[in-house]
């Protein structure tokens, strides 16, 4: 799963997979801004078949922390 969401985050941020981990956040990500957190986040809703909570959304700014958020919603 953590494969999954790397890859997502990958294609949508387009950039290369090597270069991202847990910590990766718009802070280091140059091309991780407001309107490709929103396609990351319609992404990962269509892929996983999953729905966040508007408050998640604006919270999950790191990719350790979209990791967790997953799981909370494919652990249900």
């Amino acid at each position: 799963m953590k494969d999954r969401v790397l890859k997502i985050v990958s294609q949508v941020l387009n950039v290369p997979i090597e270069l991202l981990n847990e910590e990766s956040s718009p802070d280091t990500v140059a091309s991780w801004d407001s309107l490709k957190h929103m396609n990351l986040i319609l992404a990962l809703e269509e892929e996983f078949g999953i729905q966040f909570r508007d408050e998640q959304i604006v919270e999950i700014l790191k990719v350790g922390l979209i990791i967790e958020a997953v799981k909370e919603f494919t652990a249900a």
